[in-house]
């Protein structure tokens, strides 16, 4: 559930995609002469069951390409101070698009290239996704600093 939580806006989204994922691991099991290391092998299954539900959404019908004035590769500056639930939270105010590329990329360390075979897009757009996520991200820190400091 909270592998789903991580790339969903809602939990009733997430615990669809939970149930859609153990539906695939159970099937898959009947068809398995070997037993695979669990954990991991639905952790991924959870994530592609992720990926399935955003291409029926058709969320990326319109990539984004470089266009050369956009750095690629920023930098994200999490303060000590955020406790995980505030990362969660902010993470969860990203446009969908980008918080997808931004939990495939940042944490579950697929390279831009298997990023955009996943999801049907260009590497370049995967990239503008990303670096997106960290400036929309960055905003987000800064406003929560801010806000957490005035308390």
């Amino acid at each position: 559930m909270g592998i789903s939580l991580s790339y969903s806006k809602s939990r009733d989204l997430a615990l669809e995609i939970t149930n859609d994922a153990f539906m695939k691991c159970f099937d898959s099991l009947k068809k398995m002469n070997e037993a695979p290391a669990l954990k991991p092998w639905l952790r991924r299954i959870t994530v592609n069951t992720a990926i399935d539900y955003y291409r029926k959404d058709k969320r990326f019908q319109n990539h984004l390409e470089a266009d050369g004035e956009t750095p690629v590769f920023d930098e994200v500056y999490a303060p000590d101070q955020l406790a995980f639930e505030d990362i969660i939270r902010l993470l969860k105010q990203l446009p969908e698009d980008q918080q997808l590329v931004f939990n495939l990329y940042e944490v579950e360390g697929y390279s831009h290239r298997e990023v955009a075979e996943r999801l049907e897009i260009t590497e370049s757009s995967s990239r503008v996704y990303l670096t997106r996520a960290k400036t929309k991200l960055r905003q987000l820190i800064q406003q929560h600093m801010k806000e957490y400091a005035g308390r």
